[in-house]
């Protein structure tokens, strides 16, 4: 009977469930999805570096899953709080006539377990062919063999999804238990008609507290844009962003509360847009819910903005990672010594009975000096990691204070660079004797070089003073790297005897692999010698007393590849997961309080449509309601991204050239499909739920 009784109350309210069945549905899904990388990874034929990656990829997702589930479960027992709020008259007239507590209990159990079956199976379906599209996406990044391409189904990622559900459902069956187990039976029967209590606010406080939160609100975004590199200039720790996080939060909170009481007086004082049709009516309604729902419209707006700046930073990556890689790996292999004195790099070779002549065609080599230079302090100070104590000094007008400095610079010859700046397709320059120009790409960086260079401070080397040539640094870097990471190289005239004032040099040899078709033999031979130490006698690895010694380093360019990808995938389905996961509990919270207002207000509905207000109207007028409401946490957010991206921009610099404005079209494609898509279902079950009771 119990069962029967479920089934046919589970149909009756099928429009009730639709959020809570929509949110589920996706929740499954998207949980398996990323449960289920392992397994899809599985079938690609990588690297056992990629391999490695992805092991990690698949830890990291597994405990990413715990929060993840942890987010979930209390959505759905928020949700499962408004089901019953919804149906109290109905539970209250089970009471009624005869029916225990422990009866109406055991129903709700019932329910929750076939809703949550259905919806696990649904789940599973949609992840499990969503989960073959990733597949997709996983070897693009990785460039993987997709010729065994074949459907993957995670028998592994089923039964978590399934555990970790299942644990959830079982704390809502209790949850539900208990929450029917306390209600009165007066409670129950006149809940539909109890409404939360409105206090009307003073419009001068209100002005008063808007007026500060904008300005709140304006400086916290001035500290994570302008005022950001003025703040690590200093020297300040990342303890320092929690100022303007707290002003975030504080203000945003502000700006609900006051806007909740300065709104509807703004719009009444336009009376033809104020008593145009049901406007009157849509205004009052929605102060009425952002009054109500002052901190819980605060938070969902928070998680908006978490949720766009995430899936912002995440996709950015990700896109400018594989742009750069075309552009900053123009060679097969890059070896490198370093130390002191000369170095030979293809002498260190021959010693391990290696030629590299036979393993890399097409070498290019150049070297670089590090030099003691003495000149003005700001010029150089963002050498951090050799003088971390350097500070910029201005004074008041704005001007740099002079003092004499001594700190280390990388030197190349102009010669050396041009010869390099062809591989990269970099300007090459032309230096009087007295001439030098910089190459950099690290912005904050080239932001202070660029300050000093219009300013044409000198740089003074023994016997030569020279000033430079541009007013601006020459953008890029001549390693085989991928990320903004040169701080500066100075490009000097090829008369100036660099290796006599050098404290160290670096080789740098480029090449392609002579035999492609054989790359993975050719890059272990050229790494027998990288990441090792050689003393001037020729002995190795944990030698003393020796003069001079010098370390060999060796990238790839397939190792670069996998390691950056490797970040650059751990990062994305990191953050496509949690932002994921915060829209769908951002705009769940929104339908299920619109969904809760709907219900409690019919019976005004009723009244309206009495009185000669036709259904087109009123539909008009809930659904310009519901808009509004989906709309004004999601506009300040949105303001509130503009600046978050601004400060994610100015932390990924070191990545690389970081797009972020170019991932606006993809992210507000996942935020149309599930905002919008919760928007939608609200609508149309909120109009089922006012045409309950037509006269």
């Amino acid at each position: 009977m119990f069962a029967k009784l479920a089934f046919k109350n589970i149909k009756r309210s099928i429009k009730d469930y639709a959020i809570y069945f929509f949110t589920l549905v996706l929740g499954v899904a998207i949980f398996y999805v990323f449960n289920s990388l392992e397994s899809q990874s599985v079938m690609l034929d990588v690297t056992d570096r990629v391999r490695d990656m992805l092991d990690l990829i698949n830890v990291l997702m597994g405990i990413v899953s715990v929060f993840v589930a942890c987010i979930l479960g209390a959505l759905i027992i928020y949700a499962s709080r408004f089901l019953i709020k919804r149906r109290s008259k109905e539970f209250g007239i089970y009471l009624t006539l005869g029916m225990s507590k422990r009866k109406i209990s055991l129903i709700l159990i019932l329910e929750t377990f076939l809703i949550g079956l259905l919806s696990l199976a649904v789940g599973l379906v949609l992840g499990v062919i969503a989960s073959q599209f990733t597949s997709v996406l996983v070897a693009n990044m990785f460039e993987a063999d997709l010729t065994n391409f074949q459907f993957v189904f995670s028998f592994p990622a089923m039964l978590q999804t399934i555990f970790y559900f299942g644990i959830i459902y079982l704390i809502v069956m209790i949850f539900n238990t208990i929450n029917i187990s306390r209600q009165k039976l007066i409670n129950l029967l006149s809940n539909s008609r109890r409404n939360e209590k409105i206090r009307n606010k003073n419009l001068w406080i209100c002005t008063i507290f808007f007026i500060i939160a904008a300005v709140v609100l304006g400086y916290a975004y001035y500290l994570v844009t302008d005022g950001l590199q003025n703040l690590v200039m200093e020297g300040n720790g990342p303890e320092v962003l929690l100022i303007p996080i707290t002003m975030g939060i504080v203000s945003t909170f502000l700006l609900f509360w006051s806007l909740s009481g300065i709104l509807l007086r703004i719009v009444m004082s336009f009376k033809k847009v104020y008593y145009n049709k049901l406007n009157s009516f849509i205004l009052r309604q929605f102060s009425s819910k952002i009054n109500t729902t002052v901190a819980s419209m605060s938070v969902i707006c928070l998680m908006l903005f978490v949720t766009i700046c995430v899936l912002g930073s995440a996709i950015s990556i990700n896109a400018s990672l594989s742009q750069d890689i075309a552009r900053s790996l123009p060679r097969d292999a890059m070896v490198e010594g370093m130390g002191e004195g000369y170095i030979d790099v293809k002498e260190i070779y021959r010693r391990e009975d290696l030629n590299l002549d036979d393993i890399l065609t097409d070498i290019a080599e150049y070297q670089i000096y590090r030099i003691e230079t003495p000149t003005d302090k700001q010029y150089f100070a963002s050498d951090a990691a050799i003088s971390p104590t350097v500070t910029i000094n201005q004074n008041e007008d704005g001007s740099f204070i002079s003092e004499e400095y001594s700190i280390s610079e990388r030197y190349i010859h102009a010669s050396d660079y041009n010869k390099i700046a062809e591989i990269f397709s970099l300007p090459t320059v032309e230096l009087a004797k007295d001439e030098y120009a910089i190459l950099a790409n690290y912005q904050q960086i080239v932001e202070i070089r660029n300050a000093a260079m219009k300013k044409g401070l000198l740089i003074n080397l023994p016997g030569n003073t020279l000033k430079p040539k541009y007013d601006q640094c020459i953008d890029g870097a001549i390693r085989l790297e991928v990320g903004n990471a040169n701080e500066g190289l100075i490009i000097v005239p090829d008369h100036i005897d660099l290796a006599k004032n050098a404290i160290s040099s670096r080789q740098v040899l480029l090449g392609n692999y002579k035999n492609p078709e054989q790359a993975d033999e050719l890059a272990k031979m050229l790494e027998q010698v990288g990441g090792r130490f050689f003393s001037d006698n020729g002995e190795q690895d944990g030698i003393s007393g020796a003069q001079d010694i010098y370390y060999y380093n060796v990238e790839t360019k397939q190792s670069i590849i996998d390691n950056n990808v490797g970040t650059s995938a751990l990062v994305t389905f990191v953050g496509l997961y949690l932002g994921v996961i915060f829209l769908i509990s951002s705009a769940a919270v929104l339908a299920l309080k619109e969904l809760s207002e709907s219900s409690d207000n019919r019976s005004k509905y009723t009244t309206l449509r009495k009185i000669g207000a036709s259904n087109s109207m009123l539909n008009r007028a809930l659904f310009w309601q519901i808009f509004i409401f989906f709309l004004f946490p999601l506009l300040i957010a949105i303001l509130h991204s503009i600046f978050g991206l601004m400060f994610c921009d100015f932390m990924l610099a070191t990545l690389g050239g970081v797009n972020i404005a170019a991932t606006i079209p993809t992210v507000s494609a996942i935020l149309l499909a599930i905002y919008g898509g919760y928007f939608l279902i609200t609508y149309f079950c909120s109009r089922n739920i006012i045409r309950e009771h037509r006269s």
